[in-house]
């Protein structure tokens, strides 16, 4: 199997989405992505190619297709309501959300459950890669807004937590 340079493009699009990694290394027959934020450039803004794998072909590259552009959904979700003291856990990546490890695996969190703010409460998978999303704040799970094997949406909200 083979990349498409769309496939290339959706990588890096959910790379940049994803705004809690620092770095990230793909290998992929013969493929290599290496992305790291901030750079280690030259100090000119500019980074150094990364070596070739054995076996690969490096192509020029080329001018970047027009942007698409994005179809809207045709059923708006209502905005969701949180009391006061609420904070809502969106996804910070578009990808499928599970609430526990593996299947069969007790989830990471219930309703009801206390978590402290490095507490993993979900993942979400992107191609393979399986991201930990962590609670990022100490209280009660109040509700859990999205489907366990469900694809969510960048910024959707996945949890419900009462700050304690």
């Amino acid at each position: 199997m083979e990349l498409t340079h769309k496939d290339v493009r959706s990588i890096i699009s959910v790379i940049d989405d994803a705004q809690h990694l620092e770095e990230i290394e793909l290998v992929f027959a013969g493929f290599r992505l290496h992305v790291r934020r901030g750079g280690s450039g030259d100090g000119n803004g500019r980074s150094s190619p990364p070596a070739p794998i054995a076996g690969s072909t490096v192509r020029p590259a080329t001018a970047p297709a027009p942007a698409q552009p994005v179809a809207q959904p045709r059923f708006a979700r209502a905005e969701l309501q949180l009391a006061e003291g609420e904070i809502a856990l969106r996804a910070p990546m578009l990808g499928t959300f599970y609430r526990a490890s593996a299947p069969g695996e007790k989830p990471f969190v219930e309703v009801g459950q206390k978590v402290t703010a490095d507490d993993s409460v979900a993942v979400i998978e992107v191609m393979k890669l399986f991201n930990s999303i962590r609670a990022g704040v100490e209280g009660t799970v109040v509700r859990i807004e999205a489907e366990n094997a469900s694809l969510v949406e960048f910024n959707q909200v996945l949890i419900v937590i009462a700050k304690a």
